[in-house]
């Protein structure tokens, strides 16, 4: 009897030991996101809602949804430089200077999260939306190379133009995934439960994905002859391939940007430098990249095929992820 007391007893002690840290919040434990979302409460990503609380089936307001993304890919102001301190007011109508939420704001406007001027921080984030900010914080600090590919979203035709290349792209890299019948859901509200799963995908593809980054004094591409074919993957999705005349096959293609601009994307494209520990034939190559629009725009290169829209060669390195 004796020991069985014992036993209890110490069982009793350590159950209560590893209660704070395994019981982060009291009403996480039936979720199926529950580990992620403890371990994102303790690398202070995320706080809950009251004492003890995270809601993980509850809704996620812009508010929150930005200050995750945020603080979880750290995204800073540490690259810019300004003239005086930006404030959350000069750049939306509805972001208050004192707002606990409003520095976060800021950084992710800097960093071209794409958040609507006139965004209500109180207002609940689709799954689209937050799948699109999300990957545009993923790439905030660096673009990473993705796999040519495109999944069948079964309601793709839900789907907001502007958001699919991120939305695909959250898919090639499992940061998100579709329901059992394929689809994305894309208007529905996104649960602060999966919210924090995504988030937590999405800073482990950047813990173990180096970025691409740019040769340092490459400023003029030495691909020439751009030109573009498309082909119809269904009658809602384009397959875009863009094609170059590289000076041997060392050098590479790679899609950098799509914008859309009136009923036109305009596909921007990046060389890929070849590695200078290798040798190659001087021989004049074809290379080439393949993206996916929607079939309701018409696919164009741009002006300058290598430039991106703010002016950058975006030339990059052989040393991918």
């Amino acid at each position: 009897m004796m020991k069985k007391s014992v036993v209890w007893l110490l069982s009793a002690l350590l159950l209560l030991t590893l209660t704070p840290s395994a019981f982060a919040f009291s009403d996480t434990q039936a979720s199926k996101h529950a580990g992620k979302i403890h371990a994102l409460k303790e690398k202070g990503i995320i706080s809950g809602i009251g004492k003890d609380k995270f809601e993980p089936n509850g809704k996620l307001s812009y508010a929150a949804g930005i200050s995750m993304i945020v603080k979880g890919l750290n995204i800073s102001l540490a690259k810019f430089s300004f003239i005086k301190e930006p404030l959350a007011s000069d750049y939306f109508t509805n972001v208050k200077n004192d707002a606990w939420y409003s520095k976060a704001f800021v950084a992710a406007n800097a960093n071209g999260l794409d958040i609507p001027r006139d965004v209500k921080p109180g207002q609940w984030m689709t799954r689209e939306q937050f799948a699109h900010h999300l990957f545009l914080g993923i790439e905030a600090n660096g673009a990473h190379a993705y796999t040519e590919q495109f999944i069948l979203i079964g309601d793709e035709d839900k789907v907001e133009t502007r958001y699919m290349n991120s939305i695909q792209k959250l898919l090639i890299t499992k940061i998100a995934s579709l329901d059992k019948k394929g689809n994305f859901n894309p208007k529905a509200y996104i649960t602060r439960g999966e919210a924090a799963e995504w988030l937590y995908n999405a800073m482990e593809f950047v813990r173990k994905t180096p970025p691409v980054d740019p040769a340092p004094g490459e400023d003029i591409s030495p691909l020439t002859g751009f030109k573009l074919e498309t082909k119809a993957v269904n009658e809602r999705v384009t397959e875009v391939t863009v094609k170059a005349t590289a000076p041997h096959p060392g050098y590479g293609l790679r899609i950098a940007s799509i914008r859309f601009a009136g009923d036109q994307a305009v596909i921007y494209a990046e060389p890929v430098l070849p590695d200078p520990d290798q040798m190659y034939p001087q021989v004049v190559t074809e290379v080439s990249a393949v993206t996916y629009v929607d079939a309701k725009f018409k696919p164009v290169l741009p002006d300058d095929p290598v430039s991106s829209p703010s002016g950058s060669t975006g030339a990059i390195g052989p040393n991918g992820p």
